[in-house]
């Protein structure tokens, strides 16, 4: 099943501001929040399909992706990277924007849960791809160093708000006592604080470690193209989920064969005895080689396509051609004979270009000087 335009989830515009983004996920997260509608599971499908949508959208990098690639361009399923949403993701990083809806601050689910669990941050690498990787696809295996809870770390519940993670304060008003909470300032609003820190651990009881982590990369993929896997990014203080690892697809450029888009383009040059009487030559492709035929009398700047040669499509829309751009060879030196021969051959029209009669070869008048 095709995955839904996400400015078309939102309900806006694709010239929509960050604050109509903002307004019409808002709107919508509330109408269909698990508080609201407990056991409904397709309000819930659409509550995480909203907050997929607007964790691209919301990002200006993203969203400029997502407009030039489509979904492909957010690693194959938005921008949380082929794993959909969790409850836990969009609380951690969006609870904020419900405000006081639920529970006078609370943006939790399921009875009203009050405090959040911290995310661990994500992580950017970058990778580069040589042509035939990006046409056929690779899995690559990367060095990547994280913070991962250390062995032995333990945690205790916050004795300030008893691991609530908020703060609650009476207040007298003339209008009569009003109660408000805060995220407690002890915790952060975790409900846990540190209770054994190993050696070499920060204070959160995380350690630097080093981790080989395997990364799929789908054929198509080019410059600019961000991947998302998911967990692989620094783990959080207290048991809350881990981060992403962010892969950037970076391009190494080809010796000889150039990219537009899908296609692919490469000059080839020929001598003057190749194109007036045709020959087979090889010339690269993304993976390898093939032949072509050089038809007597090419012309110099024809282009020949081989059909199927490039890049395929991330969105699954087909795949590019190869662009053979021939190039007629003119040799500097010349012996005395062959000058000879150019020279008879100067103002003769056999030699002229023919304007009224263009389907006639270059091949054709040079076998009729012969004849």
């Amino acid at each position: 099943m095709s995955k839904r335009d996400y400015y078309e989830i939102l309900g806006v515009e694709r010239t929509a501001t960050q604050a109509e983004i903002k307004k019409a996920y808002r709107k919508i997260a509330l109408q269909n929040h698990p508080d609201r509608n407990p056991g409904n599971k397709a309000a819930e499908e659409k509550f995480k399909e909203a907050a997929e949508a607007y964790e691209v959208l919301s990002d200006d990098n993203k969203r400029q992706r997502y407009d030039q690639f489509g979904h492909a361009g957010m690693g194959g399923a938005g921008g949380f990277g082929g794993g959909g949403m969790n409850m836990e993701d969009i609380f951690a990083n969006f609870g904020d924007i419900f405000g006081s809806a639920f529970g006078g601050g609370g943006f939790g689910f399921g009875g009203g849960r009050s405090q959040r669990q911290p995310r661990g941050s994500n992580l950017r690498i970058r990778v580069k791809l040589n042509l035939q990787e990006m046409v056929e696809g690779v899995t690559k295996k990367m060095k990547v160093t994280r913070m991962v809870l250390a062995d032995g770390a333990t945690f205790k519940t916050c004795p300030t708000c008893k691991g609530s993670g908020q703060q609650v304060r009476i207040i007298n008003t003339p209008l009569g006592q009003m109660q408000t909470a805060t995220t407690c300032g002890t915790c952060s609003g975790t409900g846990k604080i540190a209770d054994k820190i190993p050696n070499g651990a920060n204070k959160q009881g995380l350690i630097k470690k080093e981790e080989t982590v395997e990364v799929k990369i789908p054929a198509g993929a080019r410059e600019g193209i961000q991947m998302q896997v998911r967990g692989k990014g620094n783990e959080a203080a207290f048991g809350g989920p881990a981060g992403d690892l962010l892969v950037v697809i970076e391009e190494e450029q080809h010796a000889e064969i150039h990219r537009d888009g899908n296609n692919l383009h490469y000059d080839l040059f020929v001598g003057l005895p190749d194109v007036i009487l045709g020959a087979d030559v090889e010339v690269p492709t993304a993976t390898g080689k093939a032949k072509i035929k050089i038809e007597p009398g090419t012309q110099s700047g024809k282009v020949l396509r081989l059909k199927g040669k490039g890049l395929p499509s991330l969105e699954g829309y087909g795949t590019g051609d190869l662009f053979i751009h021939v190039n007629a060879f003119i040799p500097k030196k010349l012996s005395s004979e062959e000058i000879k021969f150019f020279e008879k051959m100067r103002g003769n029209e056999n030699f002229e270009p023919d304007q009224e009669n263009k389907s006639k070869s270059f091949f054709d008048k040079v076998k009729e000087i012969f004849d």
